[in-house]
């Protein structure tokens, strides 16, 4: 096992990280922007490391301070949470190079699984159902309009570098093809550096559902269960729960073991994610691997009793995969609300800012990560996550009461955020029975 290992990340997840590391005796060097000094991440690590200003690019996108503030201290390992660098496939191959073990697949893994034209050809050849569509990038627009006329309207175009939203199109007729076509291109440069764009069937009102699996460099690998993730706002989760109120035993193994097959497949190893689009019919297809640990990673170790991290942590370390598929058991439900530093009565505008008051709320069944405290202040320059609320209950009626209970004591003054916008989505009839989809908000709010 590592002796030291730098996290490369900052808030929550960094936090996360931490307390993960203390539990295994090993020690923990933060890094920091200026912005961040007071953070509690900086306060709660063994070292900290400050490499640079506010800006991201100046500081926690910054490869070479980061591996720098790793060599002055030390570090055999680095963690790079979620978001930043974390699938970064360059970073990833500068920490092999420079003797430092990167805590995630492999560099050549994180490039094809990012790479969405190539990660749908590794799941043909895999058996591992896909949606329609042409798995190249599209030289023009002519081309577009060709498969679209093949593949039957309404299609979808998306960047092949890209995520979260970014360089996405949805044509319902041959006549907005050109138009959003250059569009989308233009989007996926400036967000990706990448223009490359493929074109597939648009899945009407479908479910978001994710696998977590695990795997080791030995070439096992497992599930640990579905998360439903569809609620969203511009592709962005809000809230996630697990088991899926939707997904039966019958259909949990079948996608279960098409996430498996995707991971080998893939020659994947260490914590990931693969992602699938459930359609009306209850048909699933792949959409994408996302190759770190999720920000939603707690609702499924509450109903496993497994570490995500340390898994992790152990896997780089190269140590075999303690755990087997037919062991694994997940019990009750769990819900998590994403709350952030925004508005929603403002169109859900920013609001750092600083926090003179705080209560998390607690009780059985309850875990809250946050990096806030009383008197904290939220800097504008990241993400505007403040805290992952999770409850746990013997089945799903009793976690919605459980999180109604908990949004209700949760006191964040000084700050706008979306404790209110949640109190009513776990309010909501439609989401307490579980008829929901990817367009729940859009209709519902």
């Amino acid at each position: 096992m590592f002796k030291k290992i730098l996290i490369a990340n900052r808030g929550e997840i960094a936090l996360r990280i931490i307390r993960a590391c203390k539990e295994l005796g090993i020690l923990s060097v933060a890094v920091y922007s200026e912005k961040d000094a007071e953070s509690l991440h900086v306060k709660f690590a063994d070292e900290a490391v400050c490499i640079g200003a506010a800006s991201p690019m100046e500081s926690y996108l910054n490869i070479p301070r980061v591996i720098s503030a790793a060599e002055i201290t030390n570090a055999e390992a680095i963690h790079p949470g979620y978001g930043f660098l974390a699938e970064n496939a360059g970073f990833a191959e500068i920490c092999e190079s420079c003797g430092i073990k990167f805590i995630g697949p492999p560099a050549e893994v994180i490039r094809k699984m990012g790479d969405k034209s190539f990660a749908k050809e590794t799941m043909v050849k895999s058996n591992v159902p896909v949606i329609p569509g042409n798995n190249k990038i599209l030289e023009n627009h002519s081309e577009a309009e060709k498969l679209a006329d093949e593949i039957g309207y309404p299609v979808i175009l998306k960047a092949t570098a890209g995520g979260g939203g970014r360089g996405m199109k949805i044509i319902r007729d041959k006549s907005e093809i050109k138009k959003k076509f250059d569009i989308a291109r233009s989007e996926a440069e400036a967000a990706f550096g990448n223009p490359g764009l493929y074109i597939e069937k648009y899945i009407e009102n479908p479910r978001h559902i994710e696998v977590q699996i695990l795997g080791d460099t030995y070439g096992n690998v497992i599930h640990i269960g579905e998360r439903e993730c569809s609620i969203q706002r511009r592709y962005q989760k809000l809230i996630e729960e697990t088991p899926s109120p939707i997904i039966d035993s019958k259909l949990r193994k079948e996608i279960g073991d098409a996430a498996v097959r995707a991971a080998k497949g893939a020659s994947y190893c260490n914590a990931g994610t693969v992602e699938f689009l459930l359609d009306e019919n209850r048909n699933f297809y792949f959409m994408e691997v996302n190759t770190r640990i999720q920000v939603e990673h707690p609702i499924t170790e509450v109903v496993s009793g497994i570490d995500l991290i340390k898994q992790q942590l152990k896997i780089a370390a190269g140590e075999k995969l303690n755990l087997q598929q037919k062991n694994i058991q997940l019990r009750g439900h769990a819900i998590e609300c994403r709350i952030n530093a925004e508005d929603p009565e403002n169109g859900f505008m920013p609001s750092p800012g600083k926090i003179k008051g705080l209560h998390l709320p607690g009780g059985f069944g309850v875990r809250i990560d946050t990096h806030i405290y009383s008197q904290y202040e939220i800097p504008p320059y990241y993400d505007s996550l403040v805290a992952k609320v999770i409850t746990f209950g013997i089945d799903r009626a009793e976690s919605i009461e459980r999180m109604r209970r908990v949004l209700d004591e949760m006191v964040i003054e000084g700050i706008k955020t979306t404790v209110p916008f949640h109190k009513k989505v776990i309010s909501n009839s439609n989401f307490k029975k579980g008829l929901y989809n990817t367009s729940f908000l859009e209709k519902e709010f």
